[in-house]
């Protein structure tokens, strides 16, 4: 056993959960043996050094492996090794496990460590470690380590890394704070504030009005633009694939199953009236009352009970019941009073308590024939996505074999199509994000497989070539380009009348005296919203000086805006104080990050890094 250390009087109380890390790092290399990652053949086990403390080939694969199972977790989407890799991940796993050694072996460096009178107290906290009535259970603490394939010593020693790992993480993070001018000088700019005159130009506003335009105008601003009237490139795909829906109608269902799936749900279509409830207990009904009388003379709301009983509103909400989960004269005085109101004093299984109705949810009825309509479909469709998966070998096996994505058509029940894909391709196939995706990276060289969509259905698809961008002809878009036209023309003369306004309006000069109808914008920040502005306004008006005016474009008018005054941020605001807090927060965070970093990186220099590359590889290999 270790000495102890003054570090552990900084011990944090009730973080055992990382401890649990090693036990599951065990039993998960037992459970994941078979896949190979974890039993590496050889007597190699040392991916690389850190000091002298070892990193195993099962601990960095452990990691990647879980890892790579939080990352499908997240997009819903299988990930390999390759794609690890060409995301970095694997990288940032071994640099996160060289960092903890290196604090480890720091730690060793500088005899900080956990005392065997904490360590047992960190063991006898830990749930599975526990008796029912709390006391340590020495045999299911001797089951874990062996389920885990760990000796006690092992785990132990886990323990002390981690709690000490911790110790001197908060000595780096503490006590780190970014100075108050820091905050007043974010604070400033983030908060500081703008007040403008607006008004707008409009086409009714032109002295001559626009000219009706011809056929040669229009094609000359159409071949200025060409850009913005061209059918896109697409991808020319060829398809075949078969959804639940396309076979709901070829599924028959027996009525008696139907009935029978009605019966074991009828929880779901025939409920009970239920109640959104509060529940404040009391030791008596005296005291009871005495609360609902301070309520009935306004001297207390039911909140202010709550808080006087040093509980939280989430203490004593009962969520949505019925009256028989209620029973008694509770469930009675419950459902017979409207809601919104308390009632009480009434027996509880808590004794005298007063109850707060919420809100009320209607009895609910829905008869086996009202309900079968949506049985059937909801079975069929399950069924549908059965019949496709036991399609898939055969349709893998047609692929195999040189079957062209037309023959799956024939030989089986999926439909076939083609299709000119791009990124705003109309809505069929094109609107599965899995179609998507494999639509845009597939090459001509590849041969078609068989990829899932969220729905239960199955494609296949293939890459014919890829169609350039071409121009849509003249007369398939004259209806737009004229709209563009006179939008483009409308936007071009109001900007010459705003250039003879815009000097006559700096400083202070009334909007009204020039005809035009202002409005004014009172407290805008640098991340406010200002309706009815074009794109950029905010932006706008934040880089003009007081008095200044600028003339903003929108898609067939112009916004003229004066910038009338620019006002620091109201401290004595609430919302200003807290956002204060919150910049230096972040701020101290950041820089507790840096340091972090900068201390991880000086540990390395302290403490040599090696890394097997052979054995990293020989991992890497295991994933394929």
């Amino acid at each position: 056993m270790k000495t102890t250390t003054d570090g552990e009087k900084h011990m944090s109380k009730g973080k055992t959960s990382n401890i649990l890390v090693w036990i599951l790092m065990g039993l998960l290399i037992v459970g994941l043996g078979g896949f190979g990652a974890l039993n590496l053949s050889g007597t190699v086990t040392t991916l690389g050094m850190v000091g002298d403390e070892e990193i195993t080939l099962d601990e960095y694969a452990l990691e990647l492996q879980r890892e790579m199972r939080a990352i499908e977790a997240q997009t819903g989407q299988s990930v390999s090794i390759a794609d690890m890799q060409a995301a970095g991940m694997d990288r940032a796993v071994l640099a996160n496990l060289v960092t903890q050694h290196g604090m480890d072996a720091e730690n060793r460096r500088m005899g900080l460590s956990l005392g065997d009178e904490n360590l047992a107290k960190e063991l006898f906290q830990i749930p599975e470690f526990q008796n029912p009535d709390g006391t340590f259970n020495r045999d299911a603490y001797r089951y874990a380590m062996e389920q885990a394939r760990l000796t006690e010593a092992a785990f132990e020693e886990s323990v002390r890394d981690e709690t000490a790992r911790r110790w001197l993480q908060a000595a780096i993070f503490t006590g780190v704070s970014m100075p108050e001018t820091y905050g007043d000088t974010l604070l400033n700019f983030v908060g500081e504030e703008r007040d403008v005159t607006l008004a707008r130009l409009e086409a009714n506003m032109l002295v001559v009005p626009l000219p009706v335009a011809d056929d040669v105008t229009l094609r000359a601003f159409y071949d200025a633009n060409i850009d913005a009237y061209m059918h896109p490139a697409t991808r020319d795909i060829t398809y075949a694939w078969l959804t639940p829906d396309m076979l709901i109608d070829t599924v028959e269902i027996d009525e008696t199953v139907l009935r029978q799936i009605y019966d074991e749900r009828s929880g779901e279509y025939n409920r009970p009236e239920r109640r959104l409830v509060e529940r404040l207990g009391f030791a008596n009904e005296a005291d009871a009352q005495q609360a609902l009388d301070r309520m009935n003379r306004g001297e207390a709301s039911f909140e202010t009970l709550v808080e006087e009983r040093g509980l939280s509103l989430g203490d004593v909400d009962m969520g949505d019941v019925s009256q028989a989960e209620l029973g008694g004269a509770a469930g009675e005085a419950v459902f017979t009073a409207p809601s919104g109101a308390i009632v009480g004093p009434v027996d509880s299984d808590l004794g005298a308590a007063l109850f707060r109705i919420n809100g009320i949810l209607p009895a609910q009825n829905t008869s086996f024939e009202e309900a079968l309509p949506f049985l059937r479909e909801e079975l069929a469709a399950e069924r549908a996505r059965r019949v496709i998966e036991t399609q898939v070998g055969d349709v893998d096996d047609l692929l195999a074999a040189g079957a062209t994505v037309e023959e799956l058509a024939t030989e089986t029940d999926m439909q076939v199509g083609t299709l000119g894909w791009h990124p705003e391709a109309p809505d069929t196939i094109a609107g599965y994000e899995e179609f998507r995706a494999v639509a845009a990276a597939v090459k001509e060289s590849d041969f078609p497989q068989v990829e899932f969509l969220e729905d239960g259905g199955i494609f296949a698809l293939r890459l014919d070539g890829e169609t350039a961008a071409t121009p849509k002809p003249f007369e398939e878009v004259r209806a737009d380009v004229l709209t563009d036209w006179t939008n483009s023309e409308t936007v071009r003369r109001l900007q010459e009348m705003a250039d003879t306004l815009l000097p006559q309006l700096a400083g202070d000069a009334p909007f009204e005296a020039f005809g035009l109808t202002p409005r004014n914008e009172a407290g805008i920040i640098r991340d406010g919203f200002v309706p009815d502005v074009p794109e950029g306004f905010v932006s706008d008006i934040f880089a003009l000086e007081p008095g200044q005016v600028v003339a903003i474009a929108a898609e067939d008018h112009l916004i003229l805006a004066r910038l009338d005054a620019i006002r620091a941020p109201d401290l004595a605001n609430p919302r200003t104080g807290q956002m204060r807090q919150i910049v230096l927060q972040q701020a101290s965070e950041a820089l507790a990050i840096d340091l972090y970093q900068a201390y991880s990186g000086a540990l390395q220099g302290i403490h040599p890094v090696s890394v097997n590359q052979q054995a990293l590889n020989a991992v890497h290999a295991q994933f394929q």
